[in-house]
């Protein structure tokens, strides 16, 4: 991440649109193209992360759950599927643009931030969530400021920027750690062993929010960038961003949008900004 200054379509003409993002399958109905129908067991496949609390997290039982995966599953079923017509995809950051490419998801809602080298090669509709990098912090702790940092012990995942970032530009006497996921940086905080972990704020409240750690942390709300979240679609694929467009609106527009801001981030007090302008972008 850098810092940055910052009705539902007839499942006919479902069918034209997504015929050239349609993903190969294992039963005749995908391979053929064929994946607009809402009935005879087609699917639409839909990247997602697999574990990210409150956002994109796969639970024990095989089901899915998280503010990108209720997203992600209105604009389907306004796009024609119905729920156990939708194959979530576990979708990693490095892989998402390779994805696309070649037809694995039809789309993904993977806390994917719009930046202008992406869309050189996805297309996105949205944003449907704007988010800011942030502190994650104990709930009795005294950092309330980036510049409180220096000194303390600041903790990211193996790869991002953000953590160095903050070293870079605002605290550079922050100790800087990495872990191989954000769980085990929040382990970390629990324990006392880092003082903050930083990535976008959706990310940490979400963690924030599971029951094992209600109460123990705060974000520090310091919008230290802006992260507008995209529905990354195949690049040239205008006619489908158009009806994922139209489908966030909608969702926006019947409170959709607010409830599961709410179901998934509440618990963690995340003062979330107002719904973005959707379609808001430059391809």
């Amino acid at each position: 991440m850098k810092l940055r200054k910052v009705t539902a379509a007839a499942a006919a003409a479902l069918v034209l649109s997504l015929t050239a993002t349609a993903c190969g399958g294992d039963d005749d109905s995908s391979s053929s193209g064929d994946t607009g129908s809402s009935g005879g067991g087609d699917k639409i496949k839909v990247g997602i992360k697999y574990d990210q609390p409150g956002l994109g997290l796969k639970t024990p039982d095989g089901s899915f759950s998280g503010f990108d995966v209720d997203v992600a599953t209105y604009v389907a079923k306004e796009l024609g599927y119905d729920e156990n017509q939708i194959e979530f995809v576990e979708t990693k950051s490095a892989d998402r643009e390779n994805a696309l490419a070649r037809g694995d998801v039809d789309f993904i809602a993977a806390t994917y931030s719009i930046t202008d080298e992406r869309k050189e090669k996805v297309d996105f509709a949205g944003p449907y969530l704007l988010a800011h990098q942030d502190l994650l912090v104990k709930a009795d702790s005294d950092i309330v400021e980036g510049t409180d940092l220096n000194g303390k012990k600041l903790c990211s995942v193996t790869g991002s920027t953000s953590a160095q970032n903050v070293k870079d530009e605002i605290a550079p006497d922050a100790q800087l750690k990495q872990n191989g996921t954000y769980s085990e940086c929040i382990a970390g905080l629990q324990s006392g062993a880092v003082d903050a972990v930083t990535t976008d704020d959706s990310i940490l409240a979400g963690f924030a929010a599971q029951d094992q750690y209600k109460g123990q942390f705060k974000l520090a709300g310091l919008k230290l960038s802006n992260e507008n979240y995209g529905i990354g679609v195949k690049k040239g694929d205008t006619e489908t961003v158009n009806k994922i467009n139209t489908a966030l609106e909608k969702m926006v527009s019947d409170g959709a949008w607010e409830k599961a801001v709410e179901d998934n981030f509440g618990p963690a007090e995340y003062k979330n900004e107002p719904a973005p302008k959707i379609g808001n972008i430059v391809q």
